[in-house]
């Protein structure tokens, strides 16, 4: 109880600052914080996962919303509950189809990338919100142009942004040198002091909110709009599911319990399916929310229901609590939030150790900032998928040779000093054989072929290879007619069983020969050398057997 009373200090004002920061009225961020808690203690494996509004999920809500709604803030509600519906049915789908795995289409580098992207929409968004500005364009190119512009034209509100810049420096600051004090709460109390106390006039305040709890409510669709929210909806669900899955993995990784990321999925799904059913939004588990209550001593789902039990509270005996709340400390809010999204440290560290990650980062930030938000998640999960393909695509080669006083056998790039078998070509391919890879396969094994003179007898040491598509299997066919015209033996070592089962099943084990599968490298090479009676005894002392 303690631990949701301590959460609820940074429930209420997030749940509204992200509200905002969509494009939604503050009331229905606190919907969308208080029914997600109770369906989630009902449904949710973990224990302390703590769902509600994000900041990551905020400019995809608006770049859905928004364009579609227009300045109608009822239609925009009514619109952001359609989508919290439809991501809570792709996600119930997912789980249901066992698509966890989808949760992993985002690589790490991806991930710095595209919330570094989108944390640059919030901050400029809200930057706006605390100079009395609006910004009227696309992307964040665009909304730059129009803020520097409205900045230009003397529409700068000076009340406005002193108390917000005020709040942000607060907030920072606190979380920083003190934190364990609710910073967003101080800052909200303070703010909603000064305009009372000093009587400000001209700055935009948050106002009564509707008093009451959230009413069931279907949504209100029409058919041109179907296709628009299907898209943002796949975007948010992607997010929304890779941050619900990577939160409660590392809450796993803490204590005794496991996740099963399929029934993450359909806890999730139910979770914004409920939420858009009472006037919410979408949500996704909170990086910021739950840390605050496994600190405060959260051991149970008991936290989130005293949570969202308080923001009722607040709604139903307490709804004028924040009329004098200025919207440009809210802005200041979501800002604090949206700078930790910033891996300044990570890109930099990608930078010095792996460039090639840095630049897929980058693609995927640039994709946010020039094509917006929602075709920037889209262009986020391509760029991971192709970064995978690549390195498939161009896995890593070895040829194979022994060295003197080592066990095994080991890659002739790292030991140029290394004795090649007379006769022999031992070979690795370190990823599965398929489509994308089938011909540098292929080519590798003629490769080296031509390079040696003599050579009888081709190794394939086939232990990272996982999966042979049909692709690869035909390349597979295609080498052997080759080896054959040149009377050289093809043979495996440590093909893995499945492997070897599914590539009888295209023939290609009986054109091989089932007695040139071997168990070791060891077991391949003695036949080869037994075959070919090369002169091999005295190395295989020398390198340990």
């Amino acid at each position: 109880m303690y631990a949701g009373l301590a959460v609820t200090a940074v429930l209420i004002p997030a749940g509204m600052g992200y509200a905002v920061a969509a494009g939604l009225p503050p009331v229905n961020g606190l919907y969308a914080t208080a029914v997600p808690l109770l369906v989630y203690a009902v449904v949710g494996p973990s224990r302390i996962l703590i769902f509600g509004p994000d900041s990551s999920l905020a400019p995809l809500i608006a770049a859905t919303v928004l364009p579609l709604a227009g300045t109608d803030t009822a239609r925009a509600t009514s619109l952001a509950a359609a989508l919290a519906v439809l991501v809570g049915v792709m996600s119930i789908a997912a789980g249901l189809a066992r698509f966890g795995f989808l949760t992993d289409l985002l690589s790490i580098p991806v991930r710095y990338g595209y919330l570094s992207g989108i944390a640059l929409v919030i901050v400029l968004s809200q930057l706006a919100v605390m100079c009395g500005v609006s910004l009227t364009g696309d992307n964040l190119f665009e909304d730059v142009g129009s803020f520097v512009s409205a900045i230009r034209d003397g529409k700068l509100n000076q009340t406005s942004l002193a108390l917000g810049l005020g709040a942000l420096v607060a907030i920072v600051g606190l979380r920083r040198y003190a934190p364990k004090v609710p910073a967003a709460l101080l800052a909200v109390v303070t703010g909603i002091a000064i305009v009372t106390a000093f009587d400000l006039d001209g700055i935009a305040l948050v106002g009564e909110l509707p008093s009451g709890w959230p009413s069931f409510e279907l949504p209100d669709v029409n058919g041109e709009e179907i296709a628009p929210l299907l898209a943002g909806a796949a975007g948010i669900a992607v997010v929304a599911m890779t941050d619900t899955s990577i939160l409660s993995r590392s809450l796993a990784l803490r204590g005794p319990s496991t996740v099963d990321a399929n029934q993450e999925l359909v806890a999730a799904g139910s979770v914004n399916a409920v939420s858009g059913l009472f006037q919410g939004f979408p949500v996704s588990a909170s990086a910021a929310r739950t840390p605050v209550a496994a600190a405060s001593g959260a051991k149970s789902q008991l936290t989130g229901v005293v949570g969202a039990v308080a923001v009722l509270v607040v709604l139903a005996w307490f709804p004028g609590l924040f009329r004098n709340l200025p919207s440009a400390v809210l802005a200041a809010v979501v800002i604090s939030a949206a700078l930790s999204l910033i891996q300044v440290r990570a890109l930099l560290r990608l930078a010095r150790i792996r460039p090639g990650e840095l630049a897929v980062s980058l693609v995927a930030l640039a994709g946010i900032a020039v094509f917006g938000v929602i075709a920037g998640i889209g262009i986020a999960v391509a760029v991971s998928l192709l970064a995978f393909v690549r390195r498939a695509w161009a896995p890593h080669i070895a040829e194979l040779v022994r060295v003197d006083d080592m066990k095994g056998y080991h890659d002739v790039v790292r030991h140029p000093e290394g004795r090649r078998i007379p006769g022999i070509v031992l070979v690795r391919f370190d990823a599965p054989l398929f489509f994308a890879n089938a011909e540098a396969f292929q080519r590798t094994i003629l490769t080296l072929t031509d390079r040696r003179k003599g050579v009888r007898w081709i190794v394939v040491t086939a232990e990272p290879i996982t999966d042979i598509d049909t692709t690869g299997a035909q390349a597979l066919s295609d080498v052997l007619d080759l080896l054959e015209e040149r009377g050289i033996v093809l043979a495996f070592a440590e093909l893995k069983g499945h492997v070897r089962d599914r590539l009888a099943l295209t023939g290609i084990v009986d054109r091989i020969g089932t007695e040139r599968f071997y168990p070791t490298i060891g077991e391949a090479v003695r036949a080869a050398v037994n075959a070919t009676g090369a002169d091999w005894t005295d190395w295989e002392e020398r390198a340990g057997g």
